[in-house]
């Protein structure tokens, strides 16, 4: 006789591995200035008014979700990866001068200049 022994864990991903999923990770470029950080993101399909630019402490968090379209037509074609939200996560340290931050999008590349601070003597 057999027997058989299901596993108490769940089939389904754990919500940590699901999150890491959910988004993917854009290009971009970065250029140090003599008084700021640049920053080009580039995010084509997104929508400027769902842009959210967090700051949390030393890191620059950057969430971009895409327009998904539902086709009438619609098949499994392996689009998931390419329709999933832009998300980008930069450890960029404590010498920014995060209120400052400035940000336009313009065809599809989100430009994030943010200052230096200025040293106190």
């Amino acid at each position: 006789m057999h027997k058989i022994i299901r596993s108490l864990k769940s089939t389904q991903p754990s919500p940590a591995f699901a999150r890491k999923d959910a988004f993917r990770r854009p290009h971009y470029d970065c250029q140090e200035q003599m008084d700021a950080l640049k920053l080009a993101v580039y995010v084509p399909g997104v929508d400027p008014a769902g842009i959210d630019i967090e700051v949390r402490g030393p890191d620059l968090i950057v969430t971009a979700p895409k327009g998904h379209l539902v086709r009438a037509n619609w098949r499994a074609a392996h689009l998931e990866s390419a329709q999933r939200d832009y998300q980008l996560r930069l450890r960029l340290g404590f010498s920014l001068a995060y209120d400052a931050l400035q940000a336009a999008l313009h065809d599809g590349v989100l430009t994030i200049t943010i200052p230096k601070k200025t040293a106190v003597t």
